[in-house]
């Protein structure tokens, strides 16, 4: 007979464990009345992981939600960062934060899904060289040294 611990196993399978961080977010979205599916989307996890860790904690089954939360009019949405519940008014633009250090947080640990808009391609009159400058659509020059030389005529140095 093998005895395996469920870390051990899961990473000798390839799998990979959930933080402690990412169990307490499951637990405290589960009790606030939280589905397996909503849950898996805020976290960015499979469902099925969802429910199985539901399972083995005795979360599983139907969570009625608290009578505060069921005010009318009034959703109540899971941050994607740290799945704290907020207010969604129907007629405001959609929330996906509970405030600005969870979506600077969240952003900056997702870098690879920012779809940067503004990025504007170049050529400097000076040297002739390519470049790209993010967020500034009147930017001419592809340095400082650059700049110095097209105004006053000699290099910076």
């Amino acid at each position: 007979m093998f005895l395996y611990s469920w870390q051990s196993l899961s990473q000798k399978n390839g799998g990979i464990t959930m933080t402690d961080d990412e169990k307490n977010r499951i637990a405290k979205l589960r009790q606030v009345g939280m589905g397996y599916k909503k849950i898996a989307s805020i976290l960015g996890i499979n469902e099925s992981t969802v429910k199985s860790h539901c399972r083995r904690h005795n979360l599983e089954g139907r969570v009625e939600r608290p009578p505060e939360t069921l005010l009318p009019g009034v959703v109540y949405k899971a941050c994607k960062n740290c799945g704290e519940l907020f207010l969604q008014y129907p007629d405001h633009r959609e929330k996906i934060f509970c405030c600005d250090t969870c979506r600077i947080k969240w952003w900056n640990s997702h870098l690879s899904q920012v779809k940067r808009k503004a990025m504007y391609e170049y050529n400097c009159p000076t040297c002739g060289k390519k470049f790209f400058a993010y967020g500034n659509r009147h930017r001419k020059y592809c340095s400082h040294q650059c700049y110095i030389t097209a105004r006053f005529g000699t290099p910076l140095c």
